[in-house]
């Protein structure tokens, strides 16, 4: 079709167009056609009121919004009156739906990827769809915002001009590896733990750290009960309140 038109010659400036000449129509899947554009988008971690302008305009502006959880997306959603289509994309998400989202871009719509609370790609599954999008040439596009480690260093006290990240730490096989890295870590350590493992892992790390090795575990950051606890790895069990813990823990540790 290309180049039937191409030798036609009305497409010279002063020939009249043939009357067997098609117009030029291009196929819908010509490779030049332009792409949309995957939006890494930060949401608030806890306190609704810290989603950011730009991250606002994003979200009401895409054609689709990838997320952990549809139903914790819409809170925060109808908070601010988006309503946009969304499709559930986490851990146990396979090859389809990351076919179905690269599909939208493919075609010229704008996506965003959002996870259940703060920054995509950090410790949640996004990373997979961002690296599909990137084999694809689709420009991947960060909107920075809140961050549980990050909200949780620079409230902490402890040294930050350098730490270690750990993300979440091994439930079984490995954990013994990890406290020791940790132990022998000269920066500020920063790590996720559940409600029901961390008195055990606390526990643990005694066994591995020096008696004044300074801790801080924040609790439920942003949120009407967030809380620090400071201390040393020694006494830090003695100020976390008693019972179960319950809520979301960010830990640091600062090995001496």
């Amino acid at each position: 079709m290309v180049e039937r038109w191409l030798n036609c010659n009305h497409n010279r400036p002063t020939a009249k167009r043939p009357h067997n000449c098609p117009t030029m129509k291009w196929p819908h899947n010509m490779k030049f056609m332009k792409q949309g554009k995957l939006h890494i988008v930060a949401t608030p971690i806890g306190n609704l009121d810290d989603l950011t302008f730009r991250a606002k305009k994003i979200l009401e502006t895409v054609e689709l919004i990838a997320c952990e959880d549809t139903r914790h997306s819409r809170i925060l959603l109808d908070h601010y009156g988006i309503k946009k289509p969304l499709l559930s994309f986490h851990s146990h998400s396979g090859q389809t739906k990351v076919d179905k989202v690269l599909a939208y871009l493919k075609n010229g719509d704008d996506v965003a990827l959002i996870s259940d609370a703060g920054t995509p790609g950090i410790s949640d599954p996004g990373y997979v769809l961002i690296q599909a999008a990137m084999e694809n040439d689709i420009e991947v596009i960060p909107v920075p915002g809140a961050s549980a480690v990050i909200t949780a260093l620079c409230a902490s006290g402890l040294p930050t001009d350098k730490f270690l990240y750990l993300g979440f730490l091994p439930v079984k096989k490995g954990r013994q590896t990890v406290f020791q890295k940790i132990a022998g870590s000269e920066y500020t350590v920063v790590f996720y733990e559940s409600p029901h493992r961390l008195m055990k892992t606390l526990t643990q790390l005694k066994d591995f750290l020096k008696p004044a090795a300074e801790i801080v575990v924040a609790k439920e950051l942003t949120k009407i009960h967030e809380t620090f606890f400071r201390g040393t790895i020694s006494d830090i069990g003695e100020k976390l309140p008693a019972g179960k813990p319950k809520g979301e823990y960010v830990v640091m540790i600062h090995p001496v």
